[in-house]
């Protein structure tokens, strides 16, 4: 049996300024039960490591160096060195609330085939800062806002998952299932993602409930570099490139299929654009949408084959 009840991981890459506060923010949960806070280190060359011995007398804390790039591979060298039967990851640039661990945890031990659960995401500004009037709701979830409002919900949808900066999983699912697919999810500055989706569909289809729990609240930093048009619109390209690689890695397409989708959902982007054109947020948001299917066409004309 694993020593602890629940780990709680971060992940980090180059990211000094706000890891601090991120790991901070587990330090001091309101939780009386045993776990274990690990910072994995995915090859940073900032202050990574001294963020993390500034805080090396806390007995709970412990820092993992992992030189292999790429969020999949740092998440799966937490959970392989983590001690609890709960793997909860929180990024970087977030905050946890003080009962984030203890919602949690309750929430498996209450339900036992509950394999996936995550909270609600609330954004945070940078000072003087108002979210850009092109911004839309759509968007947002970009940045990672993540609201299903104020009740328990259990999804049935993969597309409903919880957000990556706010999610924990049943180890034993996560081994069962091989773990964190490695060409999904960030790697360096490829803004590939969709890693939390495939997990949650598999989940879904093994007969596990996946849960929101709005009482696990996160609140997640907004780096004022991402407040630019051009970030979102890399956002979207990437975001085509993820859903190429993950129906790819589901066997639940043919190129000439995606071919054919890519294309359907490329004119639809840019048909609504024009019906939106006296609405800015809903404009961009219908371009940026148009934009990620041109980099879903060009991962689908590569014909690129994911394996394990």
């Amino acid at each position: 049996m694993p020593e602890t009840t629940i780990s709680a991981i971060i992940c980090t890459h180059n990211r000094d300024s706000y890891l601090g506060t991120a790991i901070d923010s587990l330090l001091y949960q309101e939780f009386a039960m045993d776990f274990d806070v690990i910072v994995v280190d995915n090859g940073s060359s900032d202050r990574t490591r001294s963020v993390v011995e500034q805080r090396a007398n806390h007995p709970r804390l412990r820092y993992v160096f992992e030189p292999t790039i790429g969020l999949s591979v740092a998440r799966n060298t937490g959970a392989r060195v983590a001690k609890g039967e709960i793997l909860a990851y929180l990024d970087d640039d977030a905050i946890a609330c003080k009962s984030w661990l203890q919602t949690l945890y309750l929430a498996y031990q209450n339900h036992p085939k509950l394999a996936i659960a995550g909270g609600k995401v609330s954004l945070l500004w940078p000072e003087h800062t108002q979210p850009p009037p092109w911004l839309s709701p759509g968007l947002a979830v970009n940045l990672g806002a993540y609201d299903l409002g104020d009740t328990i919900v259990y999804i049935d949808k993969p597309s409903l998952t919880p957000r990556g900066l706010n999610y924990s999983l049943r180890r034993s699912f996560l081994e069962e299932i091989g773990g964190f697919h490695p060409y999904l999810g960030r790697i360096g500055t490829k803004l590939l993602s969709n890693e939390e989706l495939h997990i949650t569909e598999i989940a879904l289809q093994k007969g596990w409930q996946v849960a929101y729990l709005p009482s696990a609240h996160v609140f997640h930093h907004v780096a004022p570099e991402r407040l630019k048009p051009s970030w979102f619109l890399n956002r979207g390209w990437w975001q085509g490139i993820s859903e190429c690689y993950r129906e790819k890695i589901a066997g639940s397409t043919t190129t000439v299929e995606q071919l054919r989708r890519g294309s359907e959902r490329f004119l639809r982007g840019l048909y609504q654009a024009l019906q939106h054109i006296s609405d800015p947020a809903e404009r961009f948001d219908k371009l940026v949408y148009a934009y990620g299917q041109i980099g879903y066409l060009n991962a689908a004309i590569q014909g690129l084959k994911i394996t394990r």
